[in-house]
């Protein structure tokens, strides 16, 4: 047996052939046929015995249905498709004992109708089996910018369904050890607990450093360059903000920057982007990342990147001011805060490049380099803060 021209050939033909298993009533699902891809790049394809142990070890799961997978097999790779004979494999099928549900292989019914040896045959459940995916699915891998409407709405509802958790970071502060555990003698706990026993010590108290979650800072561009994601952007903002049951910080930038955590906070989506709405007035305007940073740095820093802050930058790069305001700014926020993670949407195209003068202005700076394009990322994004301590 030849192996495949080509890789795509391979998976192609693994396809049909797990198809032609399934309708035989085996037990064949994707999964394992991405394991035999996996598996058939580690022996030789061109050696049949290797092929056929490889497929069969991973395919084949019951020892009465070897002998019908010989079969198809055989057929499959070895008998020209003109040269099939379904007939007989429809026979074998049938001839298993409590096969359950399957799907019925294409039928051959003989000239004249129905094969009379089949008339008192007792009717079997038949499942039909179609091409189907999950829109969940679907929907969790394509781009923000290409979603019709009723496909925002339903990324807004998975996207309020996402679980957010920010790393916690050591304080400075003790607290009591919960069953005496802790790194540090509490020596007036101890000597309190010793007066109830006649001053005597029978055991050391201890305290251990408490922890608390980082705080948060979100700055989203706004301007004309992003505008096909600012709006689902901002629905990003309002479920991080509610989604992490803490302060999230919030603001966005064009030309000029505005803060959004008022606004954020409110119970109500729709009303708080509407006060979005008014508290910006330069949406969809040019971009002056530099500016604006340096604004932040000088009004907002010290109120809200105290406690080792995680800041999450969204923009696409494309700046039309001076890069370096733009590299002395990303400088300064990047050694106020604990993490500087950049949140491009273009990063989820294969062919972007950050090449535009902002990104290499920017990234000797940034600490993580993130795309924030679809619902997977999002994801991805969320597992990141976790893992942040």
């Amino acid at each position: 047996m030849s192996a495949p021209s080509s890789p795509p050939h391979l998976l192609r033909n693994l396809v049909l052939f797990g198809r032609v298993l399934r309708g035989l009533g085996l037990d064949v699902n994707p999964g394992r046929l991405l394991d035999l891809s996996r598996a058939l790049s580690l022996v030789s394809i061109g050696r049949r015995s290797d092929f056929y142990h490889a497929s069969r070890s991973l395919l084949v799961h019951r020892r009465e249905d070897i002998p019908l997978f010989d079969q198809a097999f055989e057929m499959f790779w070895q008998t020209p498709l003109d040269e099939w004979d379904l007939r007989e494999l429809r026979g074998r099928r049938l001839k298993r004992p409590d096969p359950g549900p399957v799907v019925a292989p294409p039928s051959v019914s003989p000239p004249g109708g129905r094969d009379p040896s089949q008339e008192d045959a007792p009717e079997r459940e038949v499942i039909e089996v179609t091409k189907t995916f999950s829109s969940s699915e679907a929907l969790a891998h394509k781009d923000f910018s290409e979603l019709s409407e009723e496909e925002v709405l339903e990324v807004r509802k998975l996207m309020a369904s996402l679980v957010w958790r920010l790393g916690e970071r050591t304080t400075r502060r003790y607290r009591r050890g919960a069953g005496g555990a802790g790194d540090r003698l509490d020596l007036r706990r101890t000597l309190r607990q010793s007066m109830r026993h006649g001053g005597e010590i029978l055991r050391f108290a201890k305290r251990r450093r408490t922890s608390k979650p980082r705080p948060l800072v979100v700055i989203a561009d706004i301007s004309g360059s992003m505008e096909r994601y600012t709006r689902l952007l901002l629905h990003f903002i309002y479920s991080l903000t509610h989604g992490l049951g803490q302060r999230v910080e919030a603001f966005a930038f064009a030309t000029r920057l505005s803060r959004l955590s008022r606004h954020m906070e409110d119970r109500d989506v729709e009303r708080a982007l509407a006060g979005v709405s008014h508290e910006v007035v330069d949406w969809s305007g040019g971009t002056r990342i530099g500016a604006c940073l340096r604004t932040f740095n000088l009004d907002w820093a010290r109120r809200v990147l105290s406690g080792g802050a995680v800041v999450l930058l969204i923009s696409d790069g494309w700046d039309r001011g001076d890069p370096e305001v733009l590299a002395h700014s990303m400088a300064r926020l990047e050694r106020s805060c604990e993490r500087l993670i950049w949140l491009n949407p273009l990063l989820g195209s294969p062919e972007y490049e950050p090449l535009t003068r902002g990104m290499v202005a920017a990234l000797p700076y940034v600490d993580d380099f993130l795309p924030v394009h679809n619902l997977t990322s999002l994801e991805a994004l969320a597992r990141h803060l976790e893992k942040i301590r």
